[in-house]
C-alpha cells in the first residue's frame, strides 16, 4: 500500500510557495511514523485558507496542522492584552510589533471551526468536533518553551482545551518520534465519527487544484509551435491565428518569456485586464531559470497602456477629458446607438492622442520596447495595433495572436488584408490547425455550434479540429440545463454547488470550479447567494466601475476560491471545470461571446466537466443534442 500525498510526493520541492524547512521536517515525521491509511494534504486550496497540513483517514478522522519555523531566540515573545484579552507580541532591536495575525492557536481554531461547520457537514452535530483534531508544531523550539508561550491563547479557546484532540509540539517530540504526543489520535484505528462518505466532502476541498499542478508542469508544445517561440521573422512582424485552443496564447507567452531570456525588454498587450494574468501564468512555465518573468515582463490591457504613457508624458489633463466627455453623454435617456457611437468614437480618440503624444515626444519620456506581443488581436481595432508599433524600438517585433470566431466586440471586421498592408506585416498569417486544450468529445459540439448558428450568419470562423493521430484519454462531463429566465439564477446556483457531488468517483477540487455569469448582474445575485451558502468566491463583479477595475486585477486562477467573472473576462481563459450562464443569443457579438465560453474547457486526464445552463429559447433544439441534457421549467415562447 502506497500513502496518498497531494501535492504528489514527486512535486513538493517544485511548489510555487516553497515548503519551509520546518514543513519539510514535519511532513518526513508524518510520512515515516504514520500508518500509510492516512492521507497526508500540503498547502491545501481550503476555501481561502492555507493551512499547513492536514490529515486524512476514512476510518479514523480528520488532523489540521500548523507549522511555525519561529526560532525563539531571535526575537523576545511575549504576551499583552487588550481589551482584556491576550495578545501575541515579538520585540526586535527595541521595537514592539503585534504579530496576532500569525498566532497559531488562532489560525487552528478558524480551521477547526471551517472545517467542521462548512467542509465536512454532514458530520454528527454534537460529537462530530471530536473527529478533528488540532495540532501546532515549532520544529526548531524546544517544546516546553512553546508550551509556555501559547499557555494564555489555549485558556481562552473554545476549541483547542482538549489535550487529546489539540496538542503542542516542538523539536523535542519531532526528534524523538513520539506520534502519541504529537498526533495521539494517529495511532487509532477506527472511529464510529466518520467514513468514507464524509472523507468525501473534505476531499474535494483538500486535493490539490488543477491550475496549481499545471503551475509546475512546462508548456506542452508541438513542433510548429516551439519554432514560433524561439523565432523570428526577417521583419520581426507576425501575426498568427488559430481556432480555440490551438495554442496561440501558450506561443505569446512563451516569446515572452523568450525575449526576456534574451535581455529584452518586452510589452504584452492585451483587451481584458484579468487575461494578463493567465499569460503571466503561462509564461513561467517557458524554462526561464532564475528570471522574474512576472517583473521583467511588462504585463498591461491595452488602456491601461494608454493611462501609463499619458502619465509617463505627463498629459493626463487630455486623458482624463476624453473619459469624461464619454461618460458625460452616457445619462438615463441616453439610447444604445448614441452609447455606441459614443464607445467608437473614444476608440477613435484615445489611440489619436496616445500617437499625438509619442510623436511629440522627442525626449522619449514614454517607454519604448524592443518587442510588443498583442494577445486576442480580434479584440482590437487597427488604430490601436498602430499606436502600439510607434513605441517598438528599431529592428524591435511585434506579434498578434487572433481567432476571429471570438469576435465578442465587433472589431475584427476592421482587420481586412488591404487594411493590414500597412501596419507592418509582411506575407501571410502563420496558421495553427488543431485544437489542443479542448477535449476532444467537446470539439464535436463547438464545431456543431460554428456550423448552426455561426456560418449561415455570414462570420468569419475558424472552425476547430481533432489533432491529426490523437488518440482521445481525456473524459468529458457534458451538461446542459434548458430552463427561462424565472429559473435560471437559481439553477445556477444549484449547479455550481453541486458540481463536486456530480463527478464522483473522481475528487474535483472546489477551487478549480468556475462560474461564467452572462452579465455583471446576474454574477453579482450567484455570488452573494454563495457567500451565504459559506463558499468564499474571488469574482470580478460590482456595481461601481472602479471597484470592479480592482477586483479584475485581482483575479487570477491560483486563488484558493471559486472562481467568477463575465463571459468577456474569461475569454481566453481556460479551466477543467465550468458553470456556464448563457440568458441570450439574438446578434452576431452574443454568438461569438456564447462559443468563446462553451471553448474554455480545459482537457485533463482524470476528467473535465462543462455544465451549460440556458434560458436562450434559440439554442433549445441545439442543446437537446448535449450527451446529458435537462429542461427545467417551459422554456419562454419567443414570439
Amino acid at each position: 500500500m502506497t500513502r496518498f500525498v497531494s501535492p504528489p510526493r514527486d512535486q513538493l520541492h517544485k511548489l510555487r510557495q516553497p515548503l519551509t524547512l520546518g514543513e519539510w521536517e514535519v511532513f518526513k515525521f508524518f510520512d515515516s511514523f504514520l500508518p500509510l491509511s492516512w492521507e497526508i494534504y500540503l498547502q491545501s486550496h481550503l476555501n481561502g485558507l492555507r493551512p499547513d497540513f492536514i490529515l486524512l483517514n476514512p476510518r479514523v478522522g480528520i488532523a489540521v496542522f500548523e507549522v511555525k519555523d519561529w526560532n525563539l531566540d531571535a526575537m523576545e515573545y511575549f504576551i499583552d492584552k487588550k481589551d482584556g484579552k491576550p495578545i501575541l507580541i515579538a520585540k526586535k532591536d527595541g521595537k514592539k510589533f503585534s504579530i496576532q495575525k500569525s498566532n497559531p492557536v488562532k489560525q487552528i481554531d478558524i480551521y477547526k471551526r471551517e472545517i467542521y461547520e462548512l467542509y465536512c457537514p454532514r458530520l454528527q452535530t454534537k460529537s462530530g468536533l471530536a473527529a478533528i483534531t488540532t495540532g501546532i508544531i515549532f520544529p526548531f523550539a524546544d517544546d516546553e518553551r512553546v508550551n509556555q508561550l501559547l499557555a494564555p491563547f489555549v485558556q481562552t479557546s473554545e476549541l483547542c482545551r482538549n489535550p487529546r484532540y489539540f496538542t503542542i509540539s516542538g523539536v523535542n517530540a519531532l526528534q524523538q518520534g513520539q506520534l502519541g504526543k504529537v498526533f495521539p489520535e494517529g495511532v487509532r484505528h477506527s472511529s464510529n465519527l466518520i467514513n468514507e462518505i464524509l472523507a468525501k466532502d473534505l476531499r474535494n476541498w483538500l486535493i490539490e487544484p488543477d491550475f496549481a499542478a499545471t503551475q509546475r508542469t512546462p508548456l506542452e508544445l508541438n513542433t510548429k509551435q516551439r519554432d514560433l517561440i524561439l523565432g523570428r521573422t526577417k521583419s520581426g512582424y507576425r501575426r498568427i491565428k488559430g481556432p480555440a485552443g490551438s495554442g496561440k496564447s501558450m506561443i505569446l507567452a512563451g516569446r515572452a518569456a523568450q525575449l526576456a531570456i534574451e535581455g529584452k525588454e518586452v510589452l504584452v498587450i492585451t483587451f481584458n485586464i484579468t487575461l494578463t494574468h493567465y499569460l503571466g501564468d503561462l509564461a513561467v512555465r517557458w524554462p526561464h531559470g532564475k528570471i522574474n518573468l512576472r517583473s521583467q515582463i511588462t504585463w498591461l490591457n491595452f488602456h491601461s497602456w494608454c493611462k501609463r504613457v499619458c502619465e509617463q508624458a505627463d498629459r493626463m489633463d487630455e486623458y482624463k477629458k476624453l473619459w469624461r466627455d464619454h461618460f458625460s453623454h452616457q445619462s438615463a435617456d441616453s439610447n444604445r446607438a448614441d452609447d455606441e457611437e459614443m464607445s467608437e468614437k473614444l476608440d477613435r480618440d484615445l489611440p489619436d492622442l496616445i500617437g499625438t503624444i509619442i510623436d511629440e515626444d522627442l525626449d522619449q519620456d514614454v517607454k519604448r520596447y524592443d518587442a510588443i506581443l498583442v494577445d486576442e488581436g480580434q479584440d482590437f481595432l487597427l488604430e490601436w495595433w498602430n499606436v502600439l508599433r510607434k513605441v517598438c524600438k528599431p529592428d524591435g517585433e511585434m506579434l498578434l495572436v487572433a481567432d476571429t470566431t471570438q469576435d465578442v466586440y465587433g472589431k475584427a471586421r476592421s482587420w481586412t488584408e488591404d487594411r493590414m498592408k500597412g501596419a507592418g506585416f509582411v506575407g501571410d498569417w502563420s496558421k495553427l490547425d488543431g485544437s489542443y486544450r479542448l477535449p476532444p468529445q467537446l470539439l464535436d459540439y463547438a464545431k456543431q455550434f460554428v456550423e448552426v448558428f455561426m456560418l449561415p450568419r455570414g462570420l468569419a470562423v475558424d472552425i476547430p479540429s481533432r489533432p491529426t493521430d490523437e488518440f482521445d484519454y481525456y473524459p468529458c462531463k457534458l451538461r446542459w440545463i434548458q430552463t427561462n429566465k424565472n429559473s435560471d439564477i437559481n439553477v445556477c446556483i444549484e449547479e455550481i454547488t453541486n458540481m463536486a457531488c456530480q463527478v464522483d468517483p473522481v475528487i474535483l477540487a472546489i477551487p478549480d470550479i468556475t462560474f461564467l455569469a452572462s452579465s455583471k448582474n446576474s454574477g453579482i445575485t450567484i455570488v452573494n447567494e454563495l457567500k451565504n451558502r459559506q463558499i468564499k468566491v474571488v469574482h470580478t463583479f460590482s456595481d461601481n466601475s472602479q471597484e470592479s477595475q480592482k477586483l479584475k486585477h485581482g483575479f487570477f486562477m491560483g486563488d484558493a476560491r471559486v472562481k467568477s467573472t463575465t463571459l468577456h473576462s474569461f475569454k481566453g481563459w481556460e479551466s477543467r471545470a465550468l458553470v456556464v450562464h448563457i440568458s441570450h443569443a439574438f446578434n452576431e457579438q452574443s454568438l461569438a461571446l456564447i462559443y468563446a465560453g462553451l471553448t474554455r474547457l480545459k482537457r485533463h486526464t482524470e476528467g473535465s466537466f462543462l455544465t451549460v445552463i440556458c434560458s436562450a429559447s434559440e439554442l433549445l433544439e441545439y442543446g437537446k443534442g448535449w450527451p446529458d441534457y435537462r429542461l427545467i421549467d417551459a422554456p419562454e415562447s419567443t414570439t
